[in-house]
């Protein structure tokens, strides 16, 4: 099982990930990806980030305050699931 988690507060960069997170996933076609969007700073501030949006996969980030490409956010699952 793969959770990934996207923190950011809705602006358009986090949108962006989002979508890019979604593509990714549909690109994969596994079933055991789970996408989590966080949008509360409270429950982003828990990752001790300063800048969004970020990737967090499977507990640990993977990029903070940029839109990754899909084939990056590809290779972080895939690095997830070994």
């Amino acid at each position: 099982m793969v959770e990934v988690k996207i923190l950011g507060p809705g602006c358009s960069k986090c949108k962006v990930t989002e979508s890019q997170v979604k593509r990714a996933v549909a690109t994969l076609n596994r079933t055991d990806i789970t996408v989590i969007k966080i949008e509360k700073i409270e429950e982003i501030m828990v990752y001790n980030i300063m800048s969004t949006p970020a990737l967090v996969v499977n507990g640990v980030i993977k990029s903070i305050g940029r839109v990754p490409s899909v084939d990056q956010i590809i290779q972080f699952i895939n690095e997830a699931s070994q």
